[in-house]
């Protein structure tokens, strides 16, 4: 029989994990699921561990988009992500878009290829007495969609690793979500993208990282730089 600690230990484990389930948009949060393919821990909360595995894309829980709808979005404007139940580990935020290619709309597009741009990336604050981020314990994440970018069917990713058990080679968590949205009112660009999986290593500097001792003066986040206009 496990102890009492032991189980109480395991509970907190998995309450600090989570889900990006709902979009926020103009003020509104919309239902679970409801624009966001779900995903295969929608009810385990639990995270993406193998960078080479095809759950590092969207982490789906069935092929196709199990009849998630598409949002239309401005260019330019803030999209979001509710977070469920909140970010309970330490680590970078990242936002991907994906366009769907021609004859395809989002909510038939698998997302496969080099076709994802990375829009948003975040560091950490630096102290002696260690590394915070600006995503700790957050509700709801958020991006701006690029002005410049072309107007049309998007894949909008959402990703949040934590890096509390990063210090050896597949002990970092990945969280994400994949979102359908229309974005319009944009302009001409189509930037060059990574495939997922394949954007990332397992020993990648901002994947296998230790993240308390000794205390970190760099991070480095994986993936490509953040496309600006």
């Amino acid at each position: 029989m496990k102890s009492f600690a032991a189980l109480t230990l395991l509970a907190s484990a998995v309450s600090a994990h989570y889900t990006f389930p709902a979009l926020v948009y103009n003020g509104e949060t919309t239902k679970d699921w409801e624009f966001v393919r779900k995903t295969t821990n929608f009810n385990s909360h639990g995270p993406v561990e193998d960078v080479k595995s095809d759950a590092i894309r969207c982490y789906q829980n069935a092929p196709g988009s199990e009849g998630a709808k598409t949002m239309s979005v401005k260019a330019g404007d803030k999209v979001g992500f509710r977070v469920d139940s909140n970010i309970g580990h330490p680590g970078p935020m990242a936002f991907y878009m994906a366009k769907a290619p021609e004859g395809k709309s989002a909510a038939d597009f698998d997302g496969s290829g080099d076709v994802w741009f990375k829009i948003y990336e975040d560091g950490p604050n630096f102290a002696q007495s260690g590394l915070t981020w600006p995503s700790d314990g957050s509700r709801e994440v958020s991006a701006t969609i690029p002005p410049c970018v072309a107007s049309g069917d998007y894949l909008l990713r959402v990703e949040h690793i934590a890096l509390h058990s990063a210090g050896q080679t597949g002990g970092a968590q990945f969280y994400l979500s994949c979102a359908q949205i229309k974005v319009e009112g944009g302009g001409s660009s189509k930037p060059a993208g990574v495939s997922f999986p394949g954007a990332y290593n397992a020993e990648d500097p901002g994947i296998k990282f230790n993240l308390y001792y000794p205390v970190p003066t760099s991070y480095t986040n994986p993936g490509p730089k953040p496309f600006t206009c």
